[in-house]
């Protein structure tokens, strides 16, 4: 019910007004009653409600007065006002101030009541509107998600022109011009595999976003799964430190609130054009890249990188070799949780911990290569991906270990070939569980895309990723948005029901599962270029 709330001084006209509408018959709720604007201010800031009848003049504080500071407290809230004078002055403040209706003494409740109605029914119009709106700019969301993530490949990639990025980074809302620009590459992670710690990645990645919404010149990226890139943009080196420090503190103070869950960091140097900022973003990357030889919990800046690792002098350094069995662990856990384009940095950063001088025995390279393609095949087999699917250079074992007596930049290199070969193996053979996750997601929908509750965080909780890594791999399965598939999943149960039943369009709207019936008309019309009912009469041609 929407609430009404009589301001007048007069008691008889007071009186008359409250006991001859039927207020609660109409739909209405008569809220409270005050004899002037001085009483009645603090009782509309108590019951807020949604229409303010007042007379204009009343002692202490008269209508117009009462008005002004309603309608700056409350700007939803719709006035009429009673008034005895016909003068223009009055009429041309009322409308300044925003009253919706100016009424004349002496007035009928009849009349009151119709106009009481009509504003009412503006109200609801309003009301529609906005949560048609809201719900829009919800299911719009994840177009913008995608968009941004558009923006940062590009970005990082340097394929559009500085003009072209300023200008899609508007068309997301973003403001790219700044004198100086860092990356910081940030990223969390569960300690097991429980549901609870699901959950747990879930809700802390909400937080994270909600969090970054209020830093006014840090720039949110998503990565899913790889976390997060925030460009930090600023007038100088000095105030780029600054919110990279207040980032860092927010960042790692809201992870500290989930016991479960690690996080690690890596920063960018500070450039200054936005063409640039793949150079920063190639130094968080080195930075980032430290996660596998090191403890989580910490941020690490590419200038520490190599404080990071201990090298050996001379002969081979035991003190600086790991065992064996750590060795593996390292290669397998950067095998599994590593990106293709990681595999430059992991590879430095490998190479760097075990010390250059260490490099320079034969025999030594030579183990080092054997186990790095013994942990390559067993990783593989692991997956159930057999070792003959790698290219013919990356399958030999005397080759692979013979290149341990070459340069060695040129073993880099061929170690470099090798995990390249093998993880774009593992991202093919992901491809195929991402297509058993997008079968058990569309198999969700069609079952339930009647619920008004169906949304992105939904069917990701339910095939268990996370909402954006979701919209991630969906989009790029199958060439639609989460919301653009449920949306012709309901439009086309829609249609069949517009031709095939008796069922009123309301009905069939809230029967494919949009509660508002205005809403349903709205979309329906935006997807298929006609009105349900248009749509309808397509039967009696």
């Amino acid at each position: 019910m929407l609430k009404v709330f009589l301001v007048e001084d007069e008691v008889v006209i007071r009186n008359g007004i409250k006991h001859s509408i039927p207020w609660e018959s109409e739909g209405l709720e008569f809220s409270g009653e005050a004899s002037d604007g001085e009483l009645a201010y603090p009782l509309i800031m108590r019951e807020k409600p949604d229409i303010l009848i007042t007379d204009i003049r009343m002692p202490f504080m008269d209508g117009l007065e009462l008005s002004r500071i309603v309608k700056k407290a409350l700007p939803q809230i719709k006035i009429i006002i009673l008034s005895g004078y016909d003068e223009f002055a009055y009429a041309k403040t009322a409308i300044e101030i925003g009253v919706t209706r100016y009424l004349l003494k002496p007035i009928s409740s009849a009349k009151l009541l119709q106009e009481v109605k009509e504003v009412a029914a503006l109200i609801e119009k309003e009301r529609e509107y906005d949560r048609m709106l809201e719900r829009y700019q919800k299911e719009m969301e994840e177009h913008v998600l995608l968009e941004r993530q558009k923006l940062w490949n590009a970005l990082i990639s340097n394929e559009l022109s500085t003009v072209e990025l300023l200008e899609n980074a508007r068309n997301v809302g973003m403001d790219l011009t700044a004198p100086a620009y860092r990356v910081f590459l940030f990223n969390t992670m569960t300690r097991d595999d429980s549901p609870g710690c699901f959950r747990d990645a879930v809700a802390l990645s909400d937080r994270v976003v909600e969090l970054s919404r209020a830093w006014d010149h840090i720039l949110t990226f998503d990565r899913s799964p790889e976390g997060w890139a925030f460009l930090i943009k600023a007038e100088t080196e000095a105030e780029a430190e600054e919110s990279l420090k207040q980032c860092i503190g927010e960042l790692t103070v809201l992870v500290r609130e989930y016991p479960d869950m690690e996080y690690f960091g890596g920063v960018g140097t500070v450039v200054h054009r936005p063409r640039d900022i793949r150079s920063s973003y190639k130094e968080a990357g080195k930075a980032f890249a430290a996660r596998f030889f090191t403890e989580t919990n910490q941020i690490v800046r590419c200038e520490e990188v190599p404080s990071l690792h201990r090298r050996g002098e001379g002969k081979i350094d035991v003190s600086v070799l790991r065992s064996h069995k750590s060795e593996r662990e390292l290669v397998e856990r950067f095998l599994r949780n590593g990106t293709l384009e990681e595999v430059g940095n992991f590879l430095e950063e490998y190479f760097l911990d075990i010390g250059e001088e260490n490099c320079q025995s034969l025999l030594y390279r030579q183990y080092i290569l054997m186990d790095l393609y013994f942990s390559v095949t067993d990783f593989l087999d692991s997956l159930k991906i057999s070792r003959d699917s790698l290219p013919e250079d990356c399958r030999d074992i005397n080759e692979i270990a013979g290149s341990g007596s070459a340069a060695l930049p040129e073993m880099r290199k061929k170690v470099e070939t090798l995990f390249t070969e093998t993880m774009k193996l593992r991202d093919h053979n992901s491809m195929k569980r991402y297509g058993v996750i997008l079968e058990e997601a569309r198999a969700f929908i069609q079952e339930n895309y009647q619920r008004e509750d169906m949304s992105l965080n939904t069917v990701a909780s339910q095939v268990n990723v996370s909402p954006s890594y979701f919209s991630t791999i969906f989009s790029a399965q199958t060439g639609q948005t989460f919301v653009e598939y449920l949306t012709s999943v309901r439009l086309e149960k829609a249609k069949e029901l517009l031709m095939c039943s008796s069922m009123r369009t309301a009905e069939i709207g809230y029967e494919v599962g949009y509660k508002d019936s205005h809403y349903f008309s709205y979309i329906f019309k935006k997807v298929v270029g006609c009105s349900p009912k248009e749509y309808k009469n397509r039967r009696k041609e």
